[in-house]
């Protein structure tokens, strides 16, 4: 073993999280030379604390055998999480390499998507049998990792879930009660294919620690604990945010030049299309703007001022739908709400705005002009910002899928339009 190594492996020993820290400073090459000589333990230890996309870096370098070992000794769902990331042929490649009880496990942990409750549980979890006495039940729980005891859940002998008991109860009991008459039936579990949003508002709702994950015959496959529908949580809402703006919701900070070109170019490329359009609407007014050169100079306030009111909107209603605060029967309320609003905002801003264009420019005719087509842009670009989210969500299509890009189209083409075409109706007063 060379010193950094060692080094690096008594420092585990107090620290591993700045070990980590330590790692992701180096270039991947860097680390996989340092990082191949430590023990598969302690080489675990450092990649589950590393950024995925780090860590996937890292061990993407390694041997298949090193590899292999660092994945056996991780928590299940975090091997699983950086095998997901890995490409296919270093999967397989791995998987390979592993003990069968290991792989099996990997296995059926992969066939779950990630944004399911089988893709966020952890499957290795304590159950009681059923058939058991408290004294025996105890016993087996004295052996169990501490950190894998959540709720005491009760199966029989084929591991189907038959009900939930407390620690209390539990130790309270006749030690030769059996656990079949303590435990309580009306356990609530979710199905292996929930969609974690669907887990994430059911475990708010009964604020569980951890829920059951059950297949199809109610057997019991692992269970989700309360931090990881945290972090789930925290990943849906920067995948919303990275959607919204036309980025991957897969893409993260240090992903491969090929993922990042990938991910946002058909988005920059339909920003690019809708870009033109509204170009083309100025274009419309070519003669307009060339008898009045001040028009060109206020156009992108008209425009700006509508797109921040829209985006307001739009971040509010994508919260609610987030939240579930948004039901069909509230959805007329809310649009009525936007608009209402819009125009009270939007009848303040256009004082405002005319006042600052008539001190500027002199010109009764172009502060009238700007201050109407401020107004009815203010007005109605709060009223597209919710309904975007809602027609999306209707169509049933991710509600947050690049809406600032439909959003800015729109507001621009309707700001350009309304304030130009204004301009070109009253170009007589604004000479």
């Amino acid at each position: 073993m060379n010193p950094i190594a060692r080094i690096l492996q008594l420092m585990l020993e107090s620290d591993p999280t700045s070990v980590a820290q330590a790692v992701e400073r180096l270039e991947p090459t860097e680390a996989e030379v340092i990082l191949r000589e430590l023990p598969a333990r302690e080489l675990a230890e450092v990649i589950e604390r590393l950024e995925p996309q780090v860590a996937v870096n890292v061990l993407e370098r390694l041997q298949a055998k090193c590899r292999a070992a660092a994945l056996a000794n991780m928590p299940p769902r975090v091997a699983t999480l950086l095998l997901r990331r890995l490409a296919e042929p270093i999967q397989a490649e791995t998987l390979a390499h592993t003990t069968p009880d290991v792989a099996e496990r990997l296995r059926e942990a992969l066939a779950y998507p990630s944004d399911t409750a089988g893709g966020m549980m952890e499957p290795l979890v304590t159950t009681l049998l059923s058939d058991l006495t408290v004294e025996q039940a105890v016993a087996v729980l004295r052996s169990a990792p501490r950190d894998m005891t959540f709720y005491l859940y009760v199966t029989d002998r084929q591991r189907n879930l038959v009900g939930v008991l407390n620690a209390r109860e539990l130790l309270l009991a006749d030690p030769k009660a059996r656990i079949a008459d303590l435990a309580h039936r009306d356990v609530v579990s979710v199905p292996v294919l929930m969609d974690r949003e669907d887990v994430s508002q059911l475990m708010r709702d009964r604020n569980f620690l951890a829920l059951p994950v059950i297949n199809e015959e109610g057997r019991l496959l692992g269970v989700v604990p309360h931090e990881q529908i945290v972090e789930a949580v925290e990943e849906e809402a920067f995948e919303d945010l990275q959607r919204m703006v036309g980025a991957g919701a897969d893409e993260r900070t240090l992903s491969s030049v090929g993922t990042v070109v990938s991910r946002r170019l058909p988005w920059l490329l339909l920003n690019l299309v809708t870009t033109f359009i509204a170009a083309a609407i100025v274009g419309l007014f070519e003669s307009v703007i060339a008898q009045i050169s001040a028009l060109a100079v206020l156009l992108p306030v008209v425009a700006g001022q509508a797109g921040n009111s829209g985006a307001q909107s739009l971040a509010v209603v994508l919260r609610g739908i987030a939240l579930e605060e948004v039901s069909p029967g509230s959805v007329w309320r809310l649009l009525r709400k936007e608009l209402l609003a819009g125009a009270i905002n939007g009848l303040l801003v256009a004082v405002v705005t005319a006042g600052g264009v008539f001190i500027w420019s002199s010109s009764p005719g172009l502060a009238l002009v700007i201050g109407v087509s401020m107004w009815l842009c203010l007005m109605v670009s709060p009223l597209v910002g919710a309904a975007i989210p809602l027609l999306l969500k209707r169509l049933r299509l991710d509600p947050a899928q690049s809406s600032t890009i439909f959003l800015t189209t729109f507001t621009e083409v309707m700001g350009f339009g309304l304030f130009l075409g204004l301009a070109a109706l009253c170009i007589r007063w604004l000479r």
